[in-house]
C-alpha cells in the first residue's frame, strides 16, 4: 500500500467523522452557548443547568438526522469495500 493511498483513505475517514459527529456537535454548541448566556444574565451558576437542556437537543437532532447518518455511513462502507481491489 502506498502512502498517498493511506492518505486519502486517512483524510475520507477524517472527513466522514466530522460529516457525521457534526450536527449533534454543532447543536450542543449552540444549546450550551445560549444557556450559558441565561445563566450569565439570571446569574444563576449552576454547572448541572445546562446538562438537560443539551442532552435533549442532542437527542432530537439525532433522531431527525439518523436516517441520513446511517446512509452516508453505509455508502463510506460500500465504497471503501469496493476500492479494495484497486487499492491493494
Amino acid at each position: 500500500m502506498e502512502a498517498q493511498t493511506v492518505i486519502e483513505l486517512g483524510r475520507e475517514a477524517i472527513w466522514m467523522a466530522l460529516r457525521v459527529g457534526g450536527p449533534v456537535l454543532l447543536t450542543a454548541l449552540a444549546v450550551g452557548l445560549i444557556v450559558g448566556l441565561l445563566q450569565a444574565l439570571t446569574q444563576i451558576q449552576e454547572q448541572t443547568v445546562v446538562f438537560v437542556p443539551k442532552l435533549l437537543a442532542m437527542i432530537l437532532v439525532l433522531s431527525l438526522t439518523l436516517p441520513w447518518l446511517i446512509a452516508q455511513l453505509s455508502q463510506y462502507t460500500t465504497n471503501l469495500i469496493e476500492g479494495i481491489p484497486g487499492r491493494f
